[in-house]
């Protein structure tokens, strides 16, 4: 590995209070559709879910902490909230 090379940090799991960012358009019923997906994959902790609309209110930014098992998981999150078309970035 080189000096400018840099590795992603390792999850250790489980992680009990896992932070889900989405962003997504601004739609009516968005928020409870990316809950709904997300609850099929993980425990959601439903009193640590936030949501913030952008300046123009084109966008909104729905956190969420998530109980996360493994790796496949959170790929499969991020899959299935990426195919709504609504859904911009999940981090």
């Amino acid at each position: 590995m080189t000096d400018t090379e840099v590795k992603a940090p390792k999850i250790e799991f489980p992680q009990t209070d896992y932070p889900v960012k989405v962003i997504c358009d601004t739609g009516v019923g968005n928020k409870d559709r990316i809950i709904e997906i997300v609850k099929k994959y993980a425990t959601i902790n439903d009193e640590r879910v936030d949501e913030r609309q952008s300046s123009n209110g084109k966008y909104t930014t729905i956190q969420l902490h998530i109980v996360a098992t493994d790796q496949d998981q959170l790929y499969n999150i991020n899959s299935f909230l990426r195919a709504t078309g609504f859904v911009h970035m999940v981090l």
